[in-house]
């Protein structure tokens, strides 16, 4: 009698601390494209514009691997439409958190956004799914008063100058992205499980270059396609591109090896990495007190959405959040 295989289609997952060093090195590329972002829209460069070089330049690579790997792009006919609903949505995903990360600094940008967690477990209760648990409600409480501490509502209340009209839109556009991102994932885990990633992801992005094109050419938004107007815009520009292709591709590849559910909350790096390199690079400092609220959101969000760390708790269902951004590329 022969002993069974082992399927191929089962690849044998990276030691721990390689995976979490991956995942580590991911986060700070993300947190690059985000600094290199702002450095092109100082520089003059549109909003639109980076998205359009970014989704472009992935969407070559994916749509190579697509090819290579010889998979079908053939949906459920009921399937397309939620397709091209994520597509969409991840297309205003990314140019809210572009915009807002054009408007206030990059950290705070990037920690208001991630407050996707919260807004996911909320959304999947609201349309049937599990209620969260004490152990959540408290977790999201402790990531809002993070927040508070972030957006420093105490020093604003107690200053006699106005809030300007460009930090309150801001911060309304990284909320924005995180509300869109949420209803995302939603349809990522419930309408499109059944898709295979890299085809949802390859359709996803199609879809944001399509529409990112689409809005610039109707002239949606002005402005959108300004060109920077030196070298240093045009290298961030490249920089961009390369920094969240190179993350993306590497996840896209190494996911299967890299226990998502146990790992993903090491990606939570990348509004610490940003903060660092906000510094370094732009000159962006937050103050002692946002700085322990950025580390009270992190952390929180760190123990939200850490998964299969405990036996079967009753909780809503938390983002993967580096399978996630791997399989509908978010404009993280």
């Amino acid at each position: 009698m022969s002993l069974p295989t082992a399927s191929p289609a089962a690849p044998v997952a990276f030691s721990r601390p390689l995976a979490v060093l991956i995942l580590l090195c991911m986060g700070c590329a993300f947190a690059g494209n985000h600094v290199a972002a702002r450095v092109a829209f100082d520089d003059g460069a549109g909003v639109l514009l980076a998205i359009l070089l970014r989704s472009g330049g992935t969407l070559l690579v994916l749509a190579g691997l697509v090819l290579w790997q010889r998979q079908s792009i053939r949906l459920a006919p009921g399937a397309w439409r939620w397709q091209l609903l994520l597509g969409l949505l991840i297309a205003a995903q990314s140019l809210c958190l572009y915009s807002a990360v054009a408007r206030v600094p990059v950290a705070l940008a990037l920690l208001v956004a991630n407050v996707f967690p919260i807004l996911l477990a909320l959304l999947t209760w609201a349309l049937g799914g599990p209620r969260p648990t004490a152990r959540t409600a408290a977790l999201m409480a402790m990531i809002l008063v993070g927040l508070v501490l972030v957006l420093d509502v105490p020093g604003r209340l107690a200053a006699s100058t106005e809030v300007g009209p460009q930090w309150l839109l801001g911060v309304g556009l990284a909320f924005c992205a995180a509300s869109v991102f949420a209803c995302a994932l939603w349809i990522t885990d419930h309408r499109l499980s059944q898709v295979r990633g890299s085809v949802r992801s390859l359709l996803t992005i199609l879809v944001v270059f399509s529409s990112v094109n689409l809005a610039g050419l109707s002239g949606a938004l002005p402005g959108g396609l300004d060109l920077p107007q030196s070298s240093t815009g045009w290298l961030a520009l490249a920089t961009l591109v390369v920094l969240y292709g190179t993350g993306f591709i590497v996840l896209f590849m190494s996911v299967p090896r890299l226990d998502m559910p146990r790992n993903a909350p090491v990606m939570n790096i990348e509004p610490l990495a940003t903060l660092l390199m906000g510094w370094l690079v732009l000159d962006q400092m937050l103050n002692a007190g946002q700085i322990l609220g950025g580390a009270i959101v992190v952390g929180g969000i760190v123990l939200l959405t850490w998964r299969k760390a405990q036996p079967a708790p009753a909780v809503a269902p938390q983002p993967r959040t580096g399978a996630v951004r791997n399989e509908v590329a978010q404009g993280d």
